[in-house]
């Protein structure tokens, strides 16, 4: 099983509140409060983006009025996430038939991260506190009662969650037991009754991930030996022992991504491989015989790992397949859903959509559509009409014919590996204008990739007539594992090279103003961008840090408990710093080592609650370089974590971070 998109992804962590005078109150505050920039200075700061803008940050970066709409699994009902003004997110559901409507989740301190149907009476959804991430999951009746926190225990986060269908069961992973590993219970979601399912003994060669059927038994496990060797269990189903299947490097993939409910052969599942290739793929397997029963699907250039079954109603048939190309793409396979999708396709044109919600007999629909240009619009497709309806445009204030183009780019490093991304361009750049470029490095960095579509981040600084640069380095997922593999031990060298190799193809291209280049990235991409400073100093006017790591070593130290497993592989992802010679290596990538070598301005953001990035790595930037003589804004939000996810906290940070690019492409 490939797991390296498990640890350290980017990921834009919505959470809670705490102090709205950070800068003052000093009282038990993560980091060091003394450091943290004043309100003076972000609001001079935002005075420097002025210009006959037709948008304003808000536009961007507001939460839509209404958002992740869903049916209930009777069709009876819609469910959605409404804002007041307050910009609390608060769940309401629709009775489809008398139009009432009513509120039956409510948004208090702690943002809802996430939120779904258990039945067609009760719903659920998950919270942590102040961005820690140590999430909990809660079940209410759609009109609010009967609510339940279905894993009350301090401390622990949840692993995964599965709804067991037709049941009021759900089954899930926590680290109930020890911090370090994850155990799976069900848990009855009316009464809250939870009994453990498996136990994972074992801390230096735990369960990595356990594989459950449709019906919630338990399958199959892997076990992580060593922090480097996957080994997969498969349950015989006749005795009810389980026997090791694969035993695989970590670097390898197969994984179970389905059973095949719609045969009669128990032992069938669908399979992501790429054991005997690159490119990772999808198979048709029989576990019990541990062999291939045919080939499903995969792609020369790409790597598939995505599949759509149906549920009871069409007997678990396989719908399609997708990937991630140079745009998402969907491959129809059952009869039902290539109707859907050549009826959407027609409808849609050239819009990248998808299914989020159906009822279970799939009379409705739920389709989202989006692209470069679009930000979302919500659709309800009758599969018995075959009428297609708008049901909401998530951001109507932001018109497509105003929106900036993303283009699909590809280039040669210098050492030879095609590399890929996107760069997006603002109308004047099309209009043969040479621009400022913002490059924008992703997360991660392993297993992580940019993708075409609506990115709001870019379109903001589009319409202040700057172009983005997005770059899929080499240790970006998505394009087999050679190309993955080649940036192991080259984060903060190779995957460097290859953004900044990325940046002069685009100004050779004519794009570009190269007197006005800034770096701005969060978790990796703020490493990236301290390490961009550092390393081509002359080629950026200035860069934002966003959570991102300035020492590896503390990084390291300071793990949360459930990484901790996976320290060995994080070892051959980064560096072994118990090896002499890669230690040497690490301190020369790490930033907060290098800080003489910063000259461009650079503004740091960081959540205090952040369990990824610790707020001491944004400290140590920030404290070093002011020793230096050198001063340095900083934003610190105390009621957030990896990323910013309130609306007024993310509001502020772009409104600031775009007066700071104005000051420096300006000077």
């Amino acid at each position: 099983m490939n797991i390296t998109a498990k640890i350290f992804g980017i990921s834009q962590v919505v959470i809670t509140a705490l102090m709205m005078n950070a800068q003052t109150n000093t009282t038990k505050l993560p980091g060091d409060p003394s450091l943290v920039s004043t309100k003076g200075t972000f609001d001079q700061l935002i005075s420097y983006d002025k210009g006959n803008f037709k948008y304003k940050v808000e536009d961007y970066f507001a939460r839509p009025k209404a958002s992740q709409f869903k049916i209930s699994p009777d069709g009876q009902y819609l469910s959605y996430k409404e804002k007041d003004k307050d910009s609390k997110n608060h769940v309401y559901v629709k009775d489809l038939k008398t139009g009432k409507i009513t509120k039956a989740l409510e948004e208090k301190d702690d943002l809802i991260r996430s939120y779904g149907w258990l039945d067609k009476k009760r719903l659920f959804y998950t919270q942590d506190r102040g961005g820690n991430e140590n999430l909990h999951l809660y079940a209410a009746d759609i009109d609010g009662k009967n609510l339940k926190d279905l894993t009350p225990f301090e401390g622990i986060t949840l692993g995964t969650v599965r709804v067991i269908k037709d049941t009021p069961f759900v089954v899930v992973t926590m680290n109930k037991n020890n911090k370090q590993i994850f155990e799976p219970y069900k848990i009855n979601f009316n009464t809250g009754e939870i009994t453990q399912l498996y136990e994972n003994k074992d801390v230096k060669s735990p369960i990595d991930d356990y594989i459950f059927d449709k019906d919630g038994n338990l399958r199959g496990y892997v076990v992580l030996e060593n922090g480097l060797t996957s080994k997969l269990y498969y349950k015989d189903l006749q005795t009810g022992k389980f026997n090791l299947l694969k035993s695989t490097d970590w670097k390898n993939t197969f994984y179970i991504a389905s059973f095949n409910e719609n045969s009669k052969n128990k032992d069938e599942a669908y399979v992501v491989t790429n054991l005997d290739g690159d490119k990772s793929r999808i198979v048709l397997y029989d576990l019990k015989k541990d062999a291939i029963i045919k080939e499903v699907y995969s792609n020369p250039d790409f790597d598939v790992s995505s599949i759509s079954l149906a549920g009871k109603n069409r007997n678990y048939e396989l719908d399609y397949i997708s990937y991630n190309g140079i745009k998402n793409e969907t491959i129809p396979v059952s009869k039902f859903y290539k109707e859907v999708h050549d009826k959407l396709a027609s409808e849609f044109g050239d819009k990248q959509f998808y299914i989020v919600s159906s009822d279970d007999k799939d009379d409705k629909l739920l389709v989202i559509t989006d692209s470069d240009k679009v930000y979302g619009k919500y659709y309800e497709y009758d599969t018995k009409s075959k009428s297609i309806k708008l049901l909401f445009d998530l951001m109507p204030q932001l018109k497509e014919e105003d929106m900036a183009e993303m283009h699909p780019i590809e280039f040669k490093s210098r050492d030879g590996l095609t590399i890929r991304g996107y760069i997006t361009l603002p109308k004047e750049a099309l209009q043969g204008k040479k621009v400022p470029l913002i490059v924008n490095p992703h997360g991660g960095p392993q297993g992580i990739r940019d993708d075409w579509g609506f990115n709001p981040e870019s379109q903001l600084f589009a319409s202040r007539g700057y172009a983005t640069l997005q770059v899929n380095f080499r240790i970006s997922g998505g394009y087999g594992k050679e190309f993955q593999q080649a940036g192991y031990k080259q984060i903060g060298r190779k995957a460097m090279d290859d953004v900044e190799d990325g940046v002069k193809y685009v100004i050779q291209q004519g794009w570009i103003d190269k007197n006005k280049v800034a770096i701005y990235g969060g978790s990796h991409g703020g490493y990236a961008t301290l390490m961009g400073l550092i390393k081509t100093p002359d080629l950026y006017s200035c860069g934002v840090d966003y959570v991102g790591v300035s020492n590896i070593f503390t990084f390291f130290d300071s793990f949360p408990e459930y990484w901790k497993p996976y320290k060995e592989m994080v070892k051959q992802i980064w560096y072994d710093l118990d090896n002499p010679e890669e230690a040497k290596i690490a301190k020369e990538v790490s930033p907060v080592f290098q800080i003489d070598k910063i000259k461009k301005p650079l503004f740091v953001v960081q959540g205090a609650n952040d369990p990824r990035v610790n707020i001491n790595e944004s400290d140590q930037i920030v404290k070093g370089l002011r020793a230096k003589g050198f001063e340095v804004p900083y934003m610190v939000k105390y009621d957030e974590g990896h990323g910013f996810g309130k609306e007024p906290n993310r509001i502020e940070f772009y409104k600031t971070m775009m007066g700071f690019f104005a000051k420096n492409f300006n000077q």
